[in-house]
This record gives structure tokens, sequence and C-alpha cells, in this order.
């Protein structure tokens, strides 16, 4: 299952290479932060997506603590 998300308040290209290696770290979850479009793509198992995207944006808020995760229809 994939969700995608904004990061509202990304600065640079820096920072989202490092919420990608970050999140790329957390078991059964795959993720892509794009810079440009400000977007991530987190994919895990439909039964660990609640807990990966908490863990998501717990990680992020700890490594850059102006970004907003908003939650993108599909």
């Amino acid at each position: 299952m994939k969700k995608t998300f904004i990061l509202e308040n990304l600065d640079c290209a820096n920072c989202a290479a490092k919420l990608e290696r970050s999140l790329n770290k957390m078991d059964g979850v795959e993720a892509v932060v794009t810079f440009m479009t400000k977007k991530m793509v987190l994919e895990a198992e439909e039964n660990r997506m609640e807990e990966a995207v908490s863990e998501a944006q717990r990680i992020i808020k700890k490594l850059e603590p102006q970004v907003v995760v908003k939650a993108r229809g599909r």
C-alpha cells in the first residue's frame, strides 16, 4: 500500500535526502522524499501503514521541526 503526503516548509534538497535516509531505516517501509515537489511517498503493508505514518511523522518532527506533514488525497 502507498500513501502520498505533502511536506510543507521543506527547505532544501539536503533536508529531503536526510529525511528519506532516516525514514528508510524503518522496518518494512520504503520512503521516497522529493524536494522539488515537496512530496513523500510511503509504502508499507496495509496492516502496518498507520504505524508507519505515525513513526514517519515522529522522525520528521525530530529532524526538521518546521516541516508540516499533510495527507494528500488519492
